[in-house]
């Protein structure tokens, strides 16, 4: 039994610069990893069959993300190897945090090991946007710059920092906000380098905001505490964070929240615990 970490990420700012022809939107972001894990487990079946052995609820196993990757990897490679998934799922769904699809990452780069596939990051990033746009920034491994449709990725070194992140109780669905027509969609385009992740702005926020009361709540909540460096939403939300520069600060804010509030702190991360780099 292989049992890996999957974890979350915050997008510390989410520019929205454009529009593809084919619909998709051009982002600017910068994705931090956290200190927040889901947990899967892999165990080598011979018989070929893909197994999530622990299903979500209300998600059908064929739409799974574990499954999809596990299954795209199959059909790419022409393995005839299968796999019984076992998810411990932690991270929120619906939150902007980037579960289903690190989920997905880990899947990809467990069977690449389990089935001895040795295949080289490029291919499977190349394999990973073929099931979302944050699939590549769990498979690339640090945090990143990233441009296009987030699949453009430049490493970037970020401060050493501790998030507060609230978990409203409702589930945002993606697809709804990007298609709002109270969204923007002409914010500047910033170069790297020079840029600020302090100067940087979630565009997609007022929008979710005035759907999502209990959003824009929780995010006039944080913005009240002191010795933060940034309170945004993360992604499409529902979560929201803010930065501290201290495991003190972080825990000393998550103490005082409203007992309508739920949360968790969590440490900002250099790299993917299964990346080789990592410290």
């Amino acid at each position: 039994m292989l049992t890996l970490p999957a974890p979350a990420k915050l997008n510390l700012f989410l520019h929205v610069v454009g529009r593809r022809q084919d619909g998709y939107h051009l982002l600017q972001t910068v994705f931090r990893l956290l200190d927040f894990s889901d947990e899967l487990s892999f165990r080598l079946r011979d018989d070929g069959l893909i197994k999530l052995l622990t299903p979500v609820k209300g998600i059908p196993e064929n739409q799974d993300l574990c499954v999809r990757a596990a299954k795209l990897l199959k059909v790419s490679s022409g393995v005839k190897l299968g796999v019984d998934i076992l998810l411990k799922k932690k991270i929120p769904m619906g939150g902007g945090l980037g579960g289903g699809s690190s989920d997905a990452a880990t899947t990809l780069m467990a069977l690449n090991q389990l089935w001895n596939l040795n295949w080289k990051i490029e291919k499977l990033l190349k394999l990973g946007l073929q099931l979302g746009a944050d699939v590549p920034i769990f498979l690339f491994g640090q945090n990143a710059f990233a441009e296009g449709i987030g699949e453009k990725l430049t490493a970037v070194t970020l401060p050493a920092a501790w998030y507060l992140v609230l978990v409203p109780s409702v589930h945002v669905s993606t697809a709804e906000i990007f298609s709002n027509k109270e969204l923007t969609r002409n914010t500047i385009p910033i170069k790297i380098p020079p840029f600020s992740i302090w100067q940087g702005h979630n565009d997609l926020e007022p929008v979710v905001c005035g759907a999502y009361p209990e959003v824009s709540r929780s995010l006039e909540w944080l913005k009240k505490l002191e010795n933060t460096t940034i309170v945004a939403m993360s992604g499409s939300g529902a979560c929201v964070f803010a930065e501290f520069p201290s495991e003190s600060e972080a825990n000393a804010a998550y103490a005082s929240i409203p007992v309508e509030m739920k949360g968790f702190v969590a440490r900002g991360l250099d790299y993917h615990p299964m990346c080789k780099s990592a410290k």
